[in-house]
């Protein structure tokens, strides 16, 4: 067959279709309800910091009173308004005593293990949530989440995730949703042609290995293995990255390699058997890939 095979699974979140807006990073109320709740009813990351904006903000505005009862008490020295710099003077050490209280709560506003959050998986719940919510399609697969043009990796040892391979500590789900929705907005850095030489060229490795006929059909969970033949070259290129990058092949319809010839797309009757590899389209849907051969046209 001449193009992949898409599954009918809908996508994880509500389609993201060319029309709809990029969801923007948000700054939720604080202590407001919200997809920073984790399933089951446990407090999340989300609303952790939720807590913790609101503490911040109360602390500043109790840093502004100091602030504002020091100046009294600057201008009242330099006037020599005696009375009025003694109420200056206790007034600003009863704002100072208040900040005081706001720092130490604000303090104890935070005690959210975040390693242990990203390491059972309750963040990769949690962004699931909001993304759902925001109409950005994201799904699990193979210990990534897959947001077109994004593969997103926890890191839960450093307390930060990688996008695309770029560390990022922003984890903040509204906010990282939000990072991702706007990459989404751009056109992803994607070269066709190399792509499709060096996927022919491993599909040449595979068929000669397995003593096939030129222009038979391929896995391509095969054509990966041999990609990533030297050592480490499977946790540098990853089976999610390499299922991503067919489908930007895909849409982009190179078809014919540097020899002349012509790729096809090959589904499995198993589309959710052993060798499928799976990613996310641009309208949010699931893409699955099976099989490709090369053949040349037929005089």
């Amino acid at each position: 067959m001449d193009s992949p095979l898409t599954s009918d699974v809908g996508p994880v979140g509500a389609p993201a279709g060319p029309g709809a807006p990029p969801a923007g990073p948000g700054h939720p109320a604080p202590g407001g309800e919200g997809p920073g709740d984790a399933p089951g009813g446990a407090a999340g990351l989300e609303s952790a910091l939720a807590a913790v904006q609101g503490a911040a903000e109360s602390a500043l505005r109790a840093a502004a009173g100091v602030a504002g009862q020091l100046r009294k008490v600057r201008s009242a020295a330099v006037n020599g308004q005696v009375r009025e710099l003694r109420r200056s003077l206790e007034a600003a050490a009863a704002q100072a005593a208040s900040l005081a209280a706001a720092a130490a709560d604000l303090r104890s506003r935070y005690e959210f293990d975040e390693a242990a959050h990203l390491a059972s998986g309750g963040y990769a719940k949690e962004l699931l949530a909001v993304a759902a919510e925001r109409g950005v399609a994201m799904f699990e697969e193979d210990e990534r989440l897959l947001c077109y043009p994004s593969i997103v990796r926890l890191i839960p040892g450093d307390a930060a995730v990688e996008v695309d391979r770029r560390r990022e500590r922003r984890l903040r789900p509204s906010v990282l949703v939000g990072l991702l929705a706007a990459r989404q907005a751009r056109p992803p850095a994607f070269r066709p042609e190399p792509f499709l030489e060096s996927l022919a060229e491993g599909y040449d490795l595979v068929v000669a290995r397995s003593g096939k006929k030129a222009g038979a059909v391929a896995r391509l969970t095969d054509i990966w293995s041999v990609l990533t033949l030297l050592p480490g070259q499977g946790r540098e290129y990853t089976k999610p990255e390499f299922a991503r990058d067919l489908y930007l092949l895909d849409q982009k319809h190179a078809r014919r390699t540097k020899d002349g010839r012509e790729l096809r797309w090959h589904a499995s009757s198993g589309v959710r058997g052993a060798g499928v590899l799976t990613t996310v389209a641009r309208t949010g849907q699931q893409q699955v890939y099976w099989g490709v051969s090369f053949t040349r046209e037929e005089p």
